[in-house]
Formats: structure tokens, sequence, C-alpha cells
């Protein structure tokens, strides 16, 4: 019987490269700087907060849009952070982590035809969601070494069929952040245009040099026509619970539900319950800027004297290296050989660019043990 002609959705895409460089750590036995995920425990009390739950019998389906508790004390959350009033009932879905979340919104945004706008290097689940949904991806590259959002070349990309864009600040994997001066760019760029907008924000706490966080919460004008999307994984030192959540205002959120319901319905209920319960008190999230830049600092101290140049890092907890000092093979075979040879899985930056660079420079995530952090860098400053 002849089989059935498949045709792939995503033909020209493989297997993500954080996997990829996580399974050679793995094989090579290197210190896995790579996939950025810390290899330290929720806090305890997080922790004892989701037992307890447990065994308090919170385990069957919670409400489609997230526990009423969880999202009203989000609310009171970015409230503070903001003075953006949110409905908690109307304005608020928690989802299975924020990629689950950036895909919902893009899907109930996007037809085919429409174009989005991508700011590359960017966060590799973005493009296969738009390309899912028979968008077209427009890109504006971000260039080294500052890696900042040319507004005249991004004004150059929009067209009438421009129907999204997306952007990430705290910028993965540059670690740049934006500054107020580029949200009052986003909002000349999109006044009197058709054109909704997607914020990733969920490294939003992690900010150093006492600087702040720009959310899109913290200009209505752009809050009206978009999405943002937040991590508690990212937030907690707890990747592998997957939970996260998107904000929108209620004409957006009921369209982002409505896929929603159909794509995860509902998310992890006990560790929603002990999320509502741990927020209570804004001194379980607010000590995390000090805490990552403190990382930062340790492990840049423990790099001086490498041949490796750091570039600026303001935000997220990954730290760009130029290794033009050490190597001229291109950054994919540099990441390599650093991992099978030197015994330290980092990430190449042109793994997250549709159009091959000459840029020389990799990707170390430093959320991190002081150990773990002091180790690698004993490996690199020697090459």
């Amino acid at each position: 019987m002849p089989q059935p002609e498949f045709r792939s959705k995503l033909p020209r895409t493989g297997t993500t490269i954080f996997s990829v460089m996580s399974a050679l750590a793995h094989a090579h036995q290197a210190i896995n700087l790579s996939q950025g995920f810390p290899n330290y425990d929720p806090p305890a009390a997080l922790r004892a907060l989701v037992a307890g739950h447990l065994e308090q019998g919170h385990n069957q389906y919670a409400p489609m849009p997230g526990l009423p508790g969880l999202r009203q004390a989000l609310a009171e959350k970015h409230a503070a952070a903001s003075n953006h009033l949110l409905d908690a009932d109307t304005e608020i879905t928690i989802t299975a982590g924020a990629t689950q979340a950036i895909f919902t919104a893009i899907t109930a945004l996007v037809h085919p035809g429409d174009e989005v706008i991508l700011l590359e290097p960017a966060y590799d689940s973005y493009r296969p969601a738009v390309e899912l949904c028979g968008g077209v991806v427009v890109a504006h590259a971000l260039r080294y070494p500052d890696y900042r959002v040319d507004w005249a070349e991004m004004a150059s990309l929009v067209n009438t069929r421009t129907r999204l864009i997306i952007f990430n600040t705290p910028h993965n994997p540059t670690g740049t952040i934006w500054h107020r001066s580029d949200w009052e760019a986003l909002e000349a760029l999109v006044a009197d245009r058709n054109i909704f907008l997607l914020s990733d924000e969920v490294y939003e706490q992690l900010v150093y040099d006492g600087q702040r966080h720009y959310s899109l919460l913290d200009f209505p004008n752009l809050f009206a026509r978009g999405f943002a999307t937040f991590s508690f994984g990212k937030t907690f030192h707890a990747t592998g619970w997957k939970v996260g959540y998107a904000l929108a205002p209620a004409a957006l959120m009921e369209e982002f539900r409505k896929v929603h319901q159909f794509n995860v319905f509902s998310v992890n209920t006990p560790l929603q319950y002990a999320l509502a319960d741990y927020l209570q008190d804004p001194a379980t999230y607010n000590y995390l800027s000090s805490f990552y830049q403190a990382k930062r600092d340790f492990f840049l101290a423990q790099m001086n004297g490498s041949a490796l140049r750091p570039l600026p890092c303001a935000g997220t907890y990954f730290q760009l290296f130029d290794y033009s000092a050490v190597s001229d093979l291109p950054d994919t075979a540099f990441a390599r050989w650093l991992t099978t040879e030197r015994g330290v899985a980092t990430i190449p930056v042109s793994a997250f660019s549709s159009t091959p660079t000459t840029d020389w420079v990799i990707r170390l995530c430093f959320a991190k043990t002081e150990d773990l952090l002091a180790a690698a860098a004993e490996r690199l400053v020697k090459l």
C-alpha cells in the first residue's frame, strides 16, 4: 500500500542549538554553560509550599485562565512595579511556561501572509511559531558590538502587511536592555498603524548596575495593542516547572484564551497555589537583581586575564564574549571545539539569527554556583 506523502511544516528547523550543545556537553563531560538553566534548586520555602499543596489535595485541573489567587497576586506585583492596574480576571492568564505564552499570542494574532518583525539575534521559538501560522518573518539585525535597535532601519521594514513586532528585554542572548527612548521610538513607529506587539520580558528581574526594567505596562498606548510574557522558571530558578504567564488587554486576552484552552487548557495546579502564596512577599523576588549581578561580577573577575573579551551585560543571566583573539573559526565550530577539546559548553550567537554572521561571539550562562563558574573560568583563561 502506498504511504501518504509527508511534508514538513518546518522544513528548515532542526533540533535546537540548546539541546545539541547540552547533549555534546554530556557526551564529553564538559562544564555546561550553554543552556540557560541554574544548577541550583528553587528556594526552599517555595519547594515546601509546593509539597504542602500536593498533600492538601490541590491536584486536579486549575481554572483555564489560572488560579484567581495567583492572578490577583500578579496584578498586585505589576501594579507596584509599573503603576498599571491590571484586571486579574480578564487581563492575566497563567501558561505552561513563557514559550507557550509566546506561541499562543502569536497564534492568536498572526494570519497567513502577515508579516512579523523579529529583532535578531532572537530567541529561537519566535520564528517557528510565526511560520506555523503562515506568517512571514522580517528580521531586523541587532549589530555587534552593542546590539541596539536602529529605529530608522526598523521604520523601513514596516508596511501595510506588518501585523506584529516581537521583542525581548532584557535581551537573550545579548544581555542588552531597552531604555525609555527605545519604547518611545516604538510608540512613534506604531502610532496610527494596525500593528500589534509581543514583549518577551522573562528576565524582568535581572537588570544590573542600578538600571531599571521598562515594561510594556509602563506605556499604556503600547500595552493597548500588545502582549507581555513572563516566566516563573527564570525568576525562581525552576525552569523545569514550566509555569509562566501572559498579560494583555481584555479583548486581546479573550482571543489568547481561545487558543490557550485548546492548546494546554490549564496549568499545574499545586505549583500555582504555591506561587500565589510565595508572591505575597515582594522580598522573594526583589533580591534577584543583586543576586545575579554578583554572579556576573564573580564570573568576570574569574575570567580576568582571559583572551576572551566580555561584552557589556546589562541584564539576563548570559554573558557574551568576543573570541576573535583566540580563534578564527566560525562561532558554531568554535563552540563545538570549546566543548570537546577544552571542556566548557557554550552557545554560538549566530544560532539566534537567520542570516550568516562574521561576528566571533559566544554566549555563556552564569546562572551557576560559584564553584562551577570558577572551574569553567580556570579552563577558559588558558585559551
